[in-house]
């Protein structure tokens, strides 16, 4: 069986992977429950693929790509 790694993302990185998405508006739609997210801590830290999917509505995989590049 192998382990699939996702990516963590803080609320930080998550609004700076989207254009015009910003830290206030990622808490809230975590808050209200409309993207899944778990907190260690007091840190809120969301997979990529749950980003995209609140987002856009799908399971994109450009974050990978992005964060690649920088």
């Amino acid at each position: 069986m192998e382990t699939v790694k996702r990516k963590l993302l803080t609320v930080r990185e998550a609004a700076s992977l989207v254009d015009g998405l910003f830290e206030y508006r990622v808490r809230k739609i975590c808050m209200c429950g409309q993207l899944d997210h778990f907190k260690s801590g007091n840190r809120v830290l969301i997979t990529d693929e749950n980003l995209m999917k609140a987002v856009f509505g799908s399971e994109k995989s450009i974050i990978s790509d992005r964060m690649e590049s920088h």
